[in-house]
């Protein structure tokens, strides 16, 4: 660890991600974040709770799912 008097406050420090790099994060936070609304919609129904499972899946229109007879389907706009 550093002294405070070794740490330059205008000195460059993290790197910025270009456009691309951080269009790819983005991307891959989405899936990770549809994937586990996934998970969490399944495991709402096989509790029996549908109508919890619905509201969660249209709070979370995002992650394109809808929940059809106790099913979690993919939503088909």
């Amino acid at each position: 660890m550093k002294r405070i008097s070794e740490i330059n406050p205008l000195g460059e420090g993290r790197p910025n991600p270009s456009e691309e790099e951080r269009e790819k994060l983005r991307m891959e936070r989405l899936q990770r974040e549809k994937e586990a609304g996934y998970q969490k919609l399944v495991e709402l129904c096989c509790l029996g709770e549908y109508d919890m499972a619905k509201q969660l899946a249209n709070r979370n229109f995002n992650w394109g799912y809808e929940i059809v007879d106790g099913i979690v389907m993919e939503r088909m706009d």
